[in-house]
């Protein structure tokens, strides 16, 4: 690697003890599930860690479709079928949520006029 692609990329390293495999899982329709499997860096699974669920999903709105995802607890596809929709609603509040702290902090903030700005107006 060249020292200008070592300067963008960094040191990039893989996790060989936090690998998954992934499964998708898919209606077609509105809902995606992602099944995270973990396994060891030889490809077995790693039964001393549990698989992981998320809910992926996009949501319309005026400026276009809004990606939509949540962790899911649960142990089988079944399971995590009947919590997708309280998992998606859990993240759509917590992003309408941030949603509103942005504008909070938006609007809290204190605008402060370039003194030179502010000369030339004067004079």
């Amino acid at each position: 690697m060249s020292d200008s692609a070592r300067r963008v990329v960094g040191d990039l390293t893989v996790d060989a003890n936090n690998l998954y495999r992934e499964e998708s899982y898919t209606d077609l329709k509105v809902a995606s599930l992602r099944r995270l499997v973990p396994v060891l860096p030889t490809g077995e699974p790693d039964p001393n860690r549990e698989p992981r669920w998320i809910a992926q999903t996009q949501l319309m709105s005026q400026v276009g479709p809004v990606p939509v995802s949540a962790l899911i607890e649960a142990k089988t596809l079944q399971e995590a079928i009947a919590k997708f929709p309280e998992a998606v609603g859990r993240a759509v509040e917590e992003m309408i949520e941030e949603a509103r702290e942005i504008q909070r902090a938006e609007a809290s903030r204190i605008v402060v006029p370039d003194t030179a700005s502010v000369r030339k107006i004067i004079t």
